[in-house]
């Protein structure tokens, strides 16, 4: 049992075993959990970055097909998205009376409640990118009773968006990379796939600075239009 916990919780790491063992299953039960990881508000530790960019440095190697990964999975964010939308807006605010509990920490939807109030509908593509507030960020728009057609837009948007973004990373990095590496290391062992954490917290970095450089920037706006009152007096 401990295992098969490890396993789950660890599937970037173990992958190509994976692969190797359940074949074109596989693709079944990538969805399953990146479904889960977006869509149930207990499981937000599955992993998410890590696999998607883990998925495509396998199928760099031919053990998955990208043409096939790319779609299916996307599918399975949206409507792992779309279940966390419609559970917080069933429960309506019942949902922030649950107290943490084995599978349900109340902090995770508190801070994702105020990035939310922060930052309004555009939360659901930034919060792709952010573990576990992607997995609170639509149960927060439920409850806040977002219009379901503009949750829908960013939900689709932001779920091609980081599904593409990360698997075809992996993709291309390890095509790419691996050859010219491990002959400059000397190691025909080495491959991107050792370092996914590494990669994926830089891959992450990257996709959300854009929007960190526009917050800093409307927060000096701010701050420079309360400023020249003040100077005029």
């Amino acid at each position: 049992m401990g295992r098969l916990v490890d396993l789950v919780l660890h599937l970037d790491r173990h992958l190509a075993d994976f692969v190797s063992s359940y074949g074109t299953a596989t693709y079944a039960i990538l969805c399953a959990i990146l479904f889960c990881e977006t869509g149930l508000v207990v499981t937000p530790f599955l992993p998410g970055d890590s696999l998607l960019f883990a998925i495509g440095a396998i199928a760099s190697t031919g053990a998955l097909d990208v043409h096939v990964a790319l779609p299916l999975l996307m599918l399975a964010v949206v409507a792992g998205d779309n279940t966390n939308y419609w559970i917080g807006r069933t429960l309506g605010p019942r949902v922030f009376h649950y107290e943490r509990s084995r599978f349900f920490d109340r902090r995770h939807l508190d801070r994702t409640h105020a990035f939310y109030e922060r930052h309004g509908g555009k939360t659901i593509v930034l919060a792709r990118f952010m573990p576990i507030i992607r997995t609170f960020a639509p149960v927060v728009a439920g409850v806040g009773r977002m219009p379901y057609g503009r949750f829908v837009a960013y939900n689709v948007f932001g779920g091609i968006g980081w599904v593409c973004s990360m698997i075809l990373t992996g993709y291309f990095l390890t095509r790419l990379i691996d050859p010219p590496l491990q002959s400059l290391l000397g190691r025909p062992e080495f491959t991107v796939r050792e370092h996914i954490e590494k990669i994926v917290i830089l891959v992450v970095l990257l996709s959300i600075a854009p929007g960190g450089v526009a917050w800093v920037r409307s927060k000096l706006r701010k701050k420079d239009e309360v400023l020249e009152p003040v100077a005029a007096e």
